[in-house]
């Protein structure tokens, strides 16, 4: 079966095309800068890549030149569009909908709609590939994998804000919660790699990358995650905030004469350690400044350190306990000195690192010392994988149910 993975941006699109036999990436790929003047398609087939450069007006055209260079011959891996068997979508927020993926019909695109609201900067964008996929296929089952429905676990002692009720239960305000996948593929991947039971566990998993959230999963569930109602809960940012007073916003709009609309994009676009360092989100870039003198990069730095290692403590408490601390993403998976930060000093939790294996980038490696009580990783994130896994899933359970139902129909 060839899984078709697609992740739909305002302006770009992610993809992949994965044979699930043994789970092998054939091709993926990326286009940037949709509806501008100059775009790109960047295409790689086992190292073969190939960057295309067009003025590509909408995702209807960015999603035909994949097609298109997929089945090309000189850098196609398929002979036609009947070689793809399912299209996995990645969604961000299917709010309280969906607690697990679902083969997409017009219902769900119209809850899909529903939850805009909630992930206006996103969902709109993960629709039109949806429906941009149906109208280039429409022989081929398409399957939404939400942000959202790994999260969907948490009791309500978790999810609930001490807001009104009605808040809640007229308008949806909640935790929710975001990187889903993430979370899912790396807490499932670390309990492999131990040989020990998902189910038994007690997981923290650390996604830090320019947008960053943890989750605690305690025996395959999770009981809370930093992310909220929106993606700026929680640990502080490439460029939000995280965690803050909300009497800032209405302090700050009297204050500076500001609207809504810009202190939201401020609250997006302009926080985190950019806001506090003035100089960038990326963290490379704040570690020369740092190292040049410049005492706002490492003050952001030292920030969001802190509040990861915050974080762990808390998750620590509520769980009581841990068995396996996991970093990915970006920085997770990169960033040497922030996780040596943000493990300093945590012996007295069962936390030791070893620095000699800490000094790895980008692998799959035990960074905690032979005395540590608690397993640390660094697990590279997969969530193209995890997409295709439950699109082949979805599909599978759903030819099986249709099976039954004929055979239901003879049998009477």
């Amino acid at each position: 079966m060839n899984v078709f993975v697609l992740n739909c941006g305002s302006s770009s699109l992610k993809y992949q095309l994965i044979n699930m036999e043994d789970e092998k990436v054939a091709a993926q790929g990326l286009v940037e800068k949709i509806g501008e003047e100059i775009s790109f398609l960047k295409h790689n087939t086992d190292g073969d890549e190939v960057v295309i450069e067009e003025n590509i007006k909408d995702h209807n055209q960015a999603i035909e030149m994949v097609l298109d260079i997929l089945q090309s011959r000189e850098h196609g891996v398929i002979e036609n569009m009947d070689k793809i068997n399912v299209v996995g979508h990645r969604v961000v927020h299917a709010g309280e909908k969906f607690s697990g993926s679902v083969l997409i019909t017009k219902a769900v695109i119209d809850a899909l709609r529903e939850n805009i609201k909630l992930a206006p900067l996103h969902n709109p964008a993960n629709i039109i590939g949806i429906e941009v996929s149906k109208k280039l296929m429409p022989k081929t089952p398409d399957v939404g994998v939400f942000d959202t429905a790994f999260h969907q676990s948490m009791s309500a002692e978790s999810f609930l804000y001490a807001l009104p009720y009605e808040w809640y239960e007229e308008n949806g305000v909640r935790r929710y919660g975001f990187h889903g996948t993430s979370h899912k593929y790396v807490s499932e991947r670390g309990a492999v790699i131990l040989n020990k039971d998902y189910d038994k566990l007690k997981i923290i998993t650390c996604h830090l990358g320019n947008g960053a959230s943890m989750a605690a999963i305690d025996q395959g569930r999770v009981v809370d995650t930093s992310m909220g109602l929106t993606p700026l809960e929680g640990l502080v940012m490439g460029t939000r905030p995280g965690d803050l007073d909300p009497g800032i916003i209405p302090y700050i709009m009297k204050e500076r004469d500001m609207t809504i609309e810009e202190v939201d994009q401020a609250l997006n676009k302009a926080s985190g350690v950019l806001g506090i360092s003035g100089v960038s989100n990326d963290f490379r870039e704040l570690a020369e400044a740092a190292e040049k003198g410049n005492k706002r990069a490492e003050l952001a730095v030292n920030i969001f350190c802190r509040r990861v290692k915050k974080y762990i403590g808390a998750y620590i408490a509520l769980m009581g306990g841990v068995d396996l601390l996991i970093f990915t993403a970006g920085i997770g998976e990169n960033a040497v000195e922030v996780r040596s930060q943000i493990l300093e000093n945590l012996e007295y939790l069962g936390i030791e690192i070893d620095e000699v294996k800490n000094n790895n980038r980008g692998e799959e490696i035990k960074i905690s010392s032979d005395s540590s009580a608690v397993d640390v990783y660094v697990i590279p994130t997969n969530e193209e994988l995890v997409i295709a896994r439950e699109a082949k899933k979805i599909v599978e359970n759903h030819i099986k149910d249709v099976l039954n139902d004929l055979i239901n129909e003879n049998k009477s």
